[in-house]
């Protein structure tokens, strides 16, 4: 497997059965902004679960380790800046046992859905997304899950970057703290019911 390469260490004891990596940029400059929205969610989840986020730098994250409906989980948010995403990885594979792209779900903001959808998929085009490129790159594999959290496009091409990267208005700040409330849900769905009964219900909300 390409992402165990270097002699990455086997993890002692029980691994977990899924790795879940929210996309952030580090740093107060870019907290609650549109391209956090993965990282939020994320901590939303550790906070429902009495869980902290912890910040392990061998593995260049903030790091929890928690159980959900009997099923151990990994949850993290990489400390790097969002293109370099994929630095993490290794890491956090070797410390949470988890290799296989199966066990590997990454939520991040997405421009192609209205804010506030969310849409589950698995594999695909990585629509531009610098911490997607990156991730992809590590792994050598793009067959890893996502959770896709809609931003909306910015009012034209140019303001892009900017648009990710600024926080909202009031009443899309509402939507998008609605939407980590509502991604937190999919995760402990997918957690419990797994990818096929999760995705069938996350992708028909429409």
């Amino acid at each position: 497997m390409a992402w165990r390469r270097g002699g990455a260490r086997e993890r002692r004891g029980t691994p977990a059965e899924l790795l879940l990596v929210g996309l952030a940029n580090p740093g107060e400059q870019y907290a609650r902004t549109r391209h956090n929205i993965g990282g939020d969610a994320v901590e939303v989840l550790a906070g429902r679960h009495g869980a902290t986020l912890k910040v392990e730098p061998r593995q260049r994250a903030r790091l929890a380790e928690l159980t959900i409906a009997g099923h151990r989980v990994a949850l993290a948010v990489p400390t790097t800046f969002m293109n370099e995403s994929g630095a993490a990885l290794p890491g956090l594979l070797e410390r949470t046992g988890v290799h296989a792209p199966g066990g590997i779900v990454v939520i991040h903001d997405e421009l192609d859905l209205e804010p506030g959808r969310l849409q589950l998929k698995v594999g695909g085009g990585l629509a531009g997304h610098n911490g997607l490129k990156s991730i992809a790159a590590t792994l050598s594999t793009k067959d890893f899950l996502r959770l896709r959290i809609g931003i909306g496009r910015p009012p034209s091409r140019e303001a892009g970057a900017k648009w990710v990267l600024s926080r909202p208005g009031k009443t899309d700040a509402d939507v998008l703290a609605i939407a980590a409330e509502e991604s937190a849900d999919a995760l402990e769905l997918l957690v419990e019911r797994g990818v096929e009964q999760a995705m069938n219900s996350i992708n028909a909300r429409g």
